[in-house]
């Protein structure tokens, strides 16, 4: 279902004379996302991808292109992080999202006046450098895909694959929101402690088993009060823009360790996300109920329904998972296709997310990242995660060099991508979400010199 915040920024016929924007498959000017970059020598500073350039908004606000609520946006931008423009909440990213378009329009009435600027209000994307567009206060990652849910479980747990609770509360973990990089960033294999089902003891070395999973992130934007819980009705209010995320795990250390409290060295070693905040403006298009529940599963308690999330809550992003190894790049051959799935298949909404997320009190604030947690669906190939993909390291991938692969390798890279597509509508995407396995640092052993107190 559409929602009520589809306007003129959406029409497909829409140019910009920004030329690489038009029929760009990630950054349209129907998209027009924010970010953290610098340019060639310079600071870092927001922008906003258009096409193969991003354009500076500092460098705008500078030369008077902006006005009241949207200059206002543009401020809170200039510092290096987008927290205090994600603080402004909904009315701004609108006002600013309304004049950015009108500004990049190849019909735009300022066309003459601003085009002879383009030389200092845009930058080659190539050439620029991306930063983590927030400064991360929190990071939350749950566990929203019902069917990612239930292949983990066949493999951990054969006789029970989904736990009594699934179906009536969403779970989660929170994450190391230090260890968050933007995409490029090396994932350095973790060392950690590990115990094989032979292993007489647990033994301390590089994860063997290293595994991604292919998430959304939800950046938030206006927080909530301690002691004052978000309704679901509102939540939605709280979502300042998307990104893909890359959850990388351990599933060696993550199995050792998980059990009573959950997850922690197996996955606090780094997280991937994409560098673009793609808006729930720019995603109104594609929004879509969400998914119906079996007939037998249990209606979520009062305060995790909204009639009005359940018909517009969903969002129709398709993401993919592009793998390749040093053998297939050194042989000049493309990254595999390795899953293709959607949003859609997630079994509880954002809004619902962040609904529980602060029932008990919880305050969220600014720039707070959520992860819906791997996304998978019902084929094989819509998995979200190579432990899915191969069945537990059973059956391995083949690839065209003759190597196969249960778990990732050094040198192994792998790149997200996403784009929402509808009919009548601009595709637009999320841009990469990329990290290649370096090795492991060599594990020191204990100094044998004992340090004497000065005192």
């Amino acid at each position: 279902m559409q929602s009520g915040m589809v306007d003129d920024t959406h029409a497909a016929a829409r140019k910009s004379w920004v030329v690489s924007a038009n029929a760009h498959t990630d950054f349209p000017i129907q998209n027009l996302p924010l970010g953290i970059f610098s340019p060639p020598g310079a600071s870092p500073r927001g922008g906003v991808a258009i096409g193969d350039a991003i354009f500076d908004l500092q460098a705008a606000h500078e030369r008077g292109l902006f006005k009241g609520l949207a200059a206002e946006a543009v401020r809170a931008a200039d510092g290096g992080t987008l927290n205090a423009l994600l603080a402004l909440g909904s009315q701004a990213r609108r006002a600013l999202r309304l004049q950015l378009a009108a500004l990049l329009d190849a019909e735009s009435v300022e066309r003459n006046r601003i085009e002879p600027m383009a030389s200092q209000l845009l930058h080659e994307a190539s050439a620029c450098t991306m930063h983590l567009p927030v400064r991360i206060g929190d990071y939350t990652d749950f566990f929203a895909s019902i069917n990612h849910a239930m292949n983990i479980g066949k493999v951990v747990r054969p006789d029970t694959p989904l736990l009594p609770n699934y179906k009536h509360v969403p779970t989660a973990y929170h994450g190391r929101a230090s260890s968050v990089r933007v995409s490029g960033t090396p994932v350095i294999r973790p060392n950690g402690q590990t115990k094989g089902p032979n292993d007489a003891r647990p033994q301390f070395g590089p994860s063997r088993r290293l595994d991604i999973e292919v998430e959304l992130g939800v950046w938030i934007g206006q927080g909530n009060a301690l002691g004052h819980p978000i309704p679901i009705g509102e939540a939605a209010d709280h979502i300042a823009g998307f990104c893909l995320l890359n959850d990388w795990s351990a599933r060696d250390i993550q199995a050792w360790e998980y059990q009573p409290l959950g997850p922690f060295l197996g996955k606090n070693f780094v997280s991937t996300v994409s560098p673009w905040i793609v808006t729930p403006e720019a995603l109104a298009p594609f929004r879509v109920a969400q998914s119906a529940r079996a007939a037998d599963d249990p209606t979520p308690l009062p305060y995790l329904m909204d009639e009005t999330d359940q018909q517009t809550g969903a969002l129709d992003v398709n993401l993919e998972v592009l793998f390749s190894t040093e053998q297939m790049r050194a042989k000049g051959l493309p990254p595999k296709l390795l899953s293709r799935g959607n949003a859609g298949a997630l079994y509880w909404t954002v809004a619902q997310l962040i609904a529980h997320h602060t029932s008990g009190g919880c305050d969220l604030r600014s720039g707070d990242l959520l992860g819906s947690g791997t996304i998978s669906g019902t084929a094989p190939d819509t998995l979200g995660s190579l432990l899915e993909m191969t069945q537990g390291g059973k059956t391995p991938i083949a690839l065209e060099t003759g190597e196969t692969r249960t778990f990732l390798d050094d040198g192994d890279e792998v790149t997200l991508r996403a784009h929402a597509r509808r009919h009548g509508f601009a595709t637009i995407g999320f841009g990469q979400c990329r990290g290649m396995v370096v090795a492991s640092p060599p594990v020191k052993s204990a100094q044998s010199t004992v340090l004497r107190s000065p005192l």
